[in-house]
């Protein structure tokens, strides 16, 4: 095999292997071939979380984390979000390239006209309690639409997973709205077509008495663009509870509501929030550098540094940083925003972090914006669900049409008792 392998040699046995190394990966599966005798197993690697684990091979988003690049299907993502809208970059996660002018009307046309929900689905939102929070609502409701849709079921049938994706990009606004109007007590808007995507989900949130809604152009491209850094992020958690819910041959519907229930967790879609708690406890600038110390003392965390990937700049960062200046000419200045900006200021300053690689995430500055255009934080996550569909919906398709891809099954090192037999009740200890 020469070069491109790894040679193992058990120290239990003697024996040496030789495994071949491909994409910089060897087959995990290779490694069943170390056994200490032909009743052995054979060897496996123990992972936990998926450190260092490639569950699939994948042509939709690269990430260079020691560098601070993203890309999606190889376009850089600070040219996506200066030069494109959100389904526009949906249809390249989804179809590989961008649209022509053709294409694209007809994207839109599509995903328009699939906005509304069935009456039904009004009903079923309106049994939840009145704060019930907005993404309990999402996970229930987008799971409920399978049996609207039984179609979806049929997996292999490439129509019906188109007509499925457009579905789901065009309804998650909707059911979002509805969440967030349901828990607000104000009664449901329904969808405009004459709007684009990001306008028509803020009238769906925001009209009030007006016959027609105008959203303002800044802040719909501020949440365009926002969309846009939210769509795809490799193999994280929700990503990955999509592909193995999908590989079951479930129908999409329960995969996205697998995926959003994954993103509704406070270590994953929440972190923003957790931005926001961070600074009002810090209170103002002065009392940063005492924070600063508590977190060096491993007293606290700074919330919206670091991140398991990025060992540098989180390119998405940089982007959000340059929207929140236009969102507050609109809305005015948040008293969030300067201590946000004098904490990043001290922290990449400081050798602690620095040598530590902790450098401002996405999630830093996403949550100063969301409560400046006028987001309660509950709906913070929701509005992460919306633009990952597209993502999620992506490498749902990847996965379907996989030959190598099977239904996901862990294996496990068990450490529990060795075989014993059952006590009665009247004899236990």
């Amino acid at each position: 095999m020469g070069q491109n392998s790894l040679t193992i040699t058990d120290n239990r046995t003697g024996k040496t292997y030789e495994l071949p190394i491909e994409h910089g990966a060897i087959r995990a599966a290779d490694l069943r071939a170390i056994k200490t005798d032909p009743d052995d197993f054979g060897l496996m690697s123990y992972d936990p979380a998926f450190m260092n684990t490639a569950s699939c091979s994948s042509r939709i988003t690269m990430i260079d984390g020691d560098k601070g690049i993203l890309l999606y299907r190889g376009y850089p993502v600070e040219q996506l979000a200066e030069r494109a809208n959100f389904l526009e970059v949906a249809y390249l996660l989804i179809y590989g390239e961008l649209p022509t002018t053709t294409q694209l009307a007809q994207w839109i046309h599509e995903i328009t006209h699939h906005t509304m929900i069935h009456e039904n689905v009004k009903k079923f939102i309106d049994g939840f309690h009145y704060d019930a929070h907005p993404m309990g609502i999402l996970v229930s409701t987008v799971a409920a639409l399978s049996t609207f849709y039984p179609d979806a079921r049929q997996v292999n049938d490439a129509k019906s997973r188109e007509l499925q994706i457009r579905r789901l990009i065009a309804k998650m606004p909707t059911l979002a709205a509805f969440a967030y109007r349901h828990r607000m007590g104000l009664p449901y808007a329904y969808p405009d077509n004459d709007l684009s995507y990001c306008g028509n989900f803020l009238n769906m949130l925001f009209r009030m008495s007006e016959s027609k809604y105008a959203p303002n152009p800044i802040l719909e491209r501020a949440l365009d663009v926002l969309f846009i850094l939210h769509a795809d992020h490799e193999q994280n958690c929700s990503t990955s509870a999509m592909r193995t819910a999908g590989s079951s041959q479930t129908d999409p519907y329960s995969a996205v509501a697998a995926a959003t229930a994954a993103l509704y967790g406070p270590l994953h879609g929440g972190a923003n929030e957790a931005v926001l708690h961070m600074l009002r406890e810090i209170g103002s600038t002065n009392r940063i550098p005492d924070y600063i110390k508590r977190v060096k003392a491993g007293e606290l965390k700074l919330m919206g540094f670091g991140h398991r990937v990025y060992k540098n700049y989180d390119p998405r960062a940089k982007i959000i940083k340059k929207v929140a200046d236009s969102v507050f000419e609109v809305t005015g200045r948040s008293d969030l925003l300067d201590i946000a900006l004098e904490l990043e200021r001290i922290a990449l300053q400081d050798d602690y972090f620095i040598g530590r690689k902790l450098y401002p995430n996405v999630d830093f500055y996403s949550g100063i914006i969301y409560e400046a255009m006028g987001f309660p934080i509950s709906m913070f996550t929701v509005l992460f669900a919306i633009p990952r569909t597209a993502g999620w919906l992506a490498q749902w398709l990847e996965l379907v049409n996989d030959a190598e891809q099977k239904i996901a099954r862990p294996r496990q090192i068990y450490l529990g008792p060795a075989r014993r037999d059952f006590v009665a009740i009247t004899e236990r200890g």
